[in-house]
């Protein structure tokens, strides 16, 4: 029964992004740490399917255009964002020595280029088709003809990443859809959704298991929104201590793919729990912190006026220049960093450690729960794209951690689950080898939240890369949105079971799982 409600609040949920009743912009309140509270509909759950119905006769109704009301308003934002980047294009430059890399990076710093994702082998930037000529004026004559167009039309490839560009599913009412019994996912994760969905829809999950699901804000964004995690694991008796695992994505505003995955996984061990005696005996063990949109105030700002903005929406010293880099500005090696300088730069650190206010809040956090009741052992930091499995450190690729051999092997392990689900190959790497030399020399790769919780906090971390290898980067189709979620979900059991069988620092080399696990897998 609990399903069948969640399938009717999914379905209304996802058509009322932008509905008048649950705002995008900043909440009234701002900074006052109030919970944003869901519509009455599921104050009484007795009578949530007439509240559902009710609700979805005054939201889904057809504009005299055909379109729902906010399918229409996404039109409109994409149609605008779709003219600011029309004539733009991504390329990628195949490396070869490091002097190619020095060059490419001088360069991108001349034209204030935008850098996509950078490995060892290769270097993606976006720019305007206008610029390439004065792009490869500054390249050496190993990179004229080194070098490949990914997106020749990026102005349409923002546009269908928005709702109502391609419509998403059918126009079924809410009533054909419970009669058919589709499964939530399929209703939720068939498109990317806004903070004005993701909020409600993450209350709505507390209010149909509220055992073992709780709602949470770690603090207020600088402009004042909520940063919203749910918290998913049996209660232990008399508040005692328990193990737990962080789970974050959204760091970087403009990775939406991050966003779902976080929500695909915090869904699936919520309704699985009890049904899948793998996630039931994971979600017993631990306490698992999902926390969806890290940098909510960009997040908000790609769906309303940038798609592809990265930092958060902070003041820097040049009024014409906002934002700081989330993953750059830990105090861990801070002092590396080598674009503190450039406030335009997207990478950003901030003038000192902990300027930005969504890395302070979730270091925070962190230490406080460490106080009450919460031993950390796990730390997943989802991003995109490039499809790799990172591990510390991201300032040094000469300073090794102290328990390499076991965090080599835990993500060879990650690597290899992916593999077996969906055939993709995620390269496994230290998070400064896996940038490649043009990060290192752009960057210097101080400052990373991987660091700094492997370093302070937690024994085992990883960044994970999502999908996909370059076609589409940050503009993932919504098709990819469960395949994507799928193969992490493997990825997150095979993470928790190692960790499960009381692995630490201290207690020397990791168990391989069960066979039976491995066996599942291969299926």
């Amino acid at each position: 029964m609990r399903t069948d409600y969640l399938v009717l609040g999914v379905a209304v949920l996802s058509s009322v992004a932008n509905a008048a009743t649950i705002p995008l912009g900043p909440p009234s309140h701002s900074k006052s740490g109030v919970v944003p509270e869901l519509p009455d509909l599921v104050e009484n759950p007795s009578s949530w399917k007439d509240r559902l119905r009710g609700l979805s006769e005054r939201l889904l109704g057809k504009t005299r255009h055909g379109l729902r009301d906010h399918e229409q308003k996404h039109l409109g934002l994409a149609s605008s964002q779709m003219s600011k980047y029309t004539g733009d294009i991504v390329l990628r430059f195949n490396l070869t020595t490091q002097a190619e890399g020095k060059a490419l990076v001088e360069a991108s710093q001349v034209l204030l280029l935008d850098v996509w994702s950078s490995t060892k082998e290769h270097v993606d930037l976006r720019l305007a088709e206008r610029d390439v000529p004065s792009l490869l004026g500054l390249l050496p004559n190993t990179l004229q003809h080194a070098h490949a167009r990914l997106m020749p039309d990026l102005g349409r490839a923002v546009q269908e990443t928005f709702p109502g560009a391609r419509k998403p599913f059918s126009d079924q009412t809410l009533e054909e859809i419970s009669k058919e019994k589709v499964d939530g996912s399929n209703i939720f994760f068939q498109d990317y959704q806004p903070l004005s969905v993701i909020v409600p829809w993450m209350k709505l999950l507390e209010s149909l298991f509220p055992a073992y699901v709780q709602t949470f804000s770690i603090g207020a964004s600088h402009e004042g929104r909520e940063i919203m995690g749910l918290r998913v694991g049996t209660k232990m008796p008399d508040g005692a201590r328990k193990k737990a695992i962080i789970v974050t994505g959204a760091a970087h505003a403009r990775e939406w793919i991050s966003v779902s995955t976080v929500s695909y996984l915090a869904y699936s061990f919520i309704i699985n729990h009890l049904k899948d005696k793998r996630i039931t005996a994971l979600v017993d063990g631990f306490d698992w912190i999902f926390i969806p949109t890290l940098n909510v105030d960009g997040y908000a700002y790609t769906w309303e006026h940038d798609r592809l903005w990265r930092k958060n929406r902070q003041p820097t010293s040049l009024s014409f220049c906002k934002g700081i880099d989330l993953d750059r500005a830990y105090d861990i090696h801070w002092e590396a960093q080598k674009t503190q300088s450039n406030p335009c730069s997207d990478s950003f650190p901030g003038e000192k450690p902990f300027e930005a206010v969504e890395a302070k809040i979730l270091s925070d956090w962190v230490a406080q729960m460490k106080e009450e009741n919460l031993d950390f052992i796990g730390y997943l930091d989802f991003h995109s794209y490039s499809q790799q499995i990172l591990y510390p450190y991201s300032y040094s690729c000469s300073t090794l951690p102290p328990d390499l051999e076991n965090l080599e092997e835990l993500a060879m392990g990650l690597a290899k689950v992916i593999r077996l689900h969906s055939g993709e190959h995620y390269e496994v790497a230290s998070a400064c080898g896996g940038s490649g030399y043009f990060t290192q020399t752009q960057t210097g790769g101080g400052g990373s939240a991987l660091d700094y919780l492997y370093t302070h906090h937690v024994p085992f971390a990883y960044q994970i890369k999502l999908r996909d290898t370059g076609s589409y980067g940050f503009l993932l189709p919504r098709e990819n949105i469960l395949p994507t979620g799928e193969e992490s979900l493997g990825l997150l059991k095979y993470f928790g079971e190692f960790l499960s069988q009381g692995v630490a620092r201290s207690e020397g080399m990791i168990a391989e799982p069960e066979a039976e696990i491995l066996t599942e897998l291969r299926k």
